[in-house]
């Protein structure tokens, strides 16, 4: 019988618990029973960098209020898996849209998850293709709880074997290559198109202006239990154009939202009613 590694540092239940409602009640993620090991993992490395010895003294830390630390703490935790033009349908739809609109004016775009950029740089991609120009009548603000991610995404480079995935065409006419690393840069008008910003989903002020044609909140719902799900969707429904569209994961549902939502096929939704136009998020 194999005998269990010997961990570097001790991690028993109510640590784990005590991580639980940290992170729940600062970032709104449930983290379930079954994230015990990836917890201890991803945490390990902040006991380290800071040279404690027990994660009693490391949650102490954050129970004292250190912002930094919280701030390193839910970027720990957080989960950030992207790709360009990831659930490509998505983006089909919004080009359709986008057609259908370009006599109104600006369109306002909301990537709430930004991630490390592919997700609004691909919404900047469809806008430039949509319009025919890089210069595109379309602003999004892109927003992530992870600062460290926020960072990557508003150098806008990446490396040249997600940029291939792309085509050449695309490659060409949206990125230019660094000589010095051969990876790849978004250009300075795509990159001009957004405005990143860090964003807590649970936090009681937003301060993003509206109304959007487009909301994305792909894969995020995921890590809200259903009453802190109800309630981002209660605020997404007023920010959007009466007209406008709520785009989400593929494996994830707005049934016990149907008052506000109504699924237009393909994981986007519509308003169910009209919400009205607001001026700004609360």
């Amino acid at each position: 019988m194999l005998t269990p590694p010997t961990r570097e540092f001790d991690f028993n239940q109510q640590d784990f618990e005590k991580v639980r409602k940290l992170i729940y009640d600062y970032a709104g993620i449930a983290l379930s029973p079954a994230k015990h090991d990836m917890v201890y993992g991803r945490l390990a490395k902040r006991l380290r960098a800071l040279n404690l010895k027990t994660f009693g003294d490391y949650l102490k830390v954050l129970e004292r209020g250190d912002f930094r630390e919280m701030e390193l703490f839910t970027n720990s935790l957080t989960t950030n898996l992207t790709s360009f033009f990831r659930e490509s349908h998505h983006f089909d739809i919004l080009a359709e849209y986008m057609a259908a609109n370009r006599q109104v004016g600006t369109l306002n775009l909301w990537c709430s998850a930004s991630s490390t950029g592919e997700e609004p740089y691909s919404l900047a991609i469809t806008a430039c293709e949509a319009f025919d120009s890089l210069r595109a009548p379309v602003k999004i603000v892109a927003t992530d709880l992870d600062t460290n991610v926020l960072e990557v995404a508003k150098a806008g480079v990446y490396a040249a074997e997600e940029v291939d995935k792309l085509g050449a065409t695309r490659v060409k006419r949206f990125f230019d290559k660094q000589a010095a690393t051969g990876k790849y840069q978004l250009k300075q008008e795509l990159r001009d198109m957004i405005v990143f910003r860090k964003l807590n989903l649970i936090a009681p002020d937003w301060m993003i202006r509206g109304p959007f044609d487009a909301i994305f909140c792909r894969n995020v719902m995921i890590y809200f239990d259903k009453p802190t799900q109800l309630k981002i969707l209660q605020r997404f429904a007023p920010l959007l154009k009466s007209n406008g569209l709520l785009y989400v994961g593929h494996s994830e549902n707005l049934y016990h939202a149907a008052d506000l939502f109504k699924l237009r096929g393909k994981t986007v939704y519509e308003l169910a009613r009209s919400m009205g136009t607001p001026s700004l998020l609360r």
